[in-house]
């Protein structure tokens, strides 16, 4: 009989053989539901399920875990909090995506000063340059690879209302983003993020944020239109997918004469 690859029946650590290394599965001290989410987890990550898409319904899932259904909703919950699932009600849970309108900015914390991002509608995007390189330590590191790695650096512009407000750069992986291009981002109208789950199956999770203030220097500053030595917050951003897995780093620089940056802490 073969067996479905997120199925465990045991759901906890066996017991090792005498001499041998400890088990691979988790602890048995785990919590039941903690267990189940780590499973749907591993789905998500597999892409057994892909953004956008309906996953099995608690029952269903119950079932295949041989759990009881309130350990699977609790175990969901907790994967909603994380904005990995979104629940909709009389329709199921879906996996979250990038290009539902309502998370399109889900990482980007610059709000305008009246209104909302939504109400300004879609940044118009300048993409300034798509290039292949071998960067140095200070760009790997903090995507865990080697100093003369391969990777991509691509710049950009976004707009809104026709003023350029932020100037970034972005480095990616080589290998999972080898075949990016500077038409395939030219071509693509929606989130970045979204086209990386689209067209490279890497969704970004989460991400960790640096700030700081700077001030424009002569390049920032044409680009930006704005007076040379004007005030920038300067946004680092490292963003990772399934798995804590560093995917990209993104260096911005925002101007916030119309703008401020707006987190929510709990």
């Amino acid at each position: 009989m073969t067996t479905h690859p997120l199925s465990d029946p045991h759901l906890s650590a066996p017991s090792s053989p005498e001499g041998a290394g400890p088990a691979l599965s988790a602890p048995a001290f785990s919590p039941l539901y903690q267990q189940i989410k780590s499973l749907i987890l591993q789905g998500l990550q597999n892409g057994e399920w892909k953004p956008g898409d309906l996953i099995p319904s608690e029952l269903e899932l119950a079932a295949r875990f041989r759990v009881s259904q309130g350990t699977v909703r609790k175990a969901i919950d907790e994967l909603a909090a994380d904005n990995l699932l979104v629940r909709r009600q009389g329709k199921g849970t879906f996996v979250a995506t990038h290009a539902e309108q309502h998370i399109q900015y889900r990482f980007l914390r610059l709000h305008p000063d009246t209104g909302t991002l939504d109400s300004e509608g879609p940044a118009s995007r300048q993409i300034l340059a798509c290039r292949r390189l071998r960067a140095p330590a200070d760009i790997t590191a903090p995507l865990g690879l080697r100093a003369g790695d391969a990777l991509i650096q691509v710049s950009r512009v976004l707009s809104f209302h026709g003023v350029p407000t932020i100037l970034e750069d972005l480095w990616l992986p080589g290998g999972p983003f080898k075949a990016l291009t500077l038409d395939t981002l030219a071509q693509h109208q929606g989130p970045m993020y979204a086209l990386f789950e689209s067209q490279f199956g890497v969704r970004m999770v989460r991400a960790e944020e640096k700030i700081k203030a700077v001030s424009a220097n002569a390049q920032a500053a044409q680009l930006l239109d704005v007076p040379e030595g004007t005030p920038l917050l300067s946004v680092e951003r490292v963003a990772f997918t399934y798995n804590d897995a560093p995917m990209e780093l993104r260096r911005g620089l925002y101007r916030t004469d119309r703008h401020h940056y707006r987190n929510e802490l709990s």
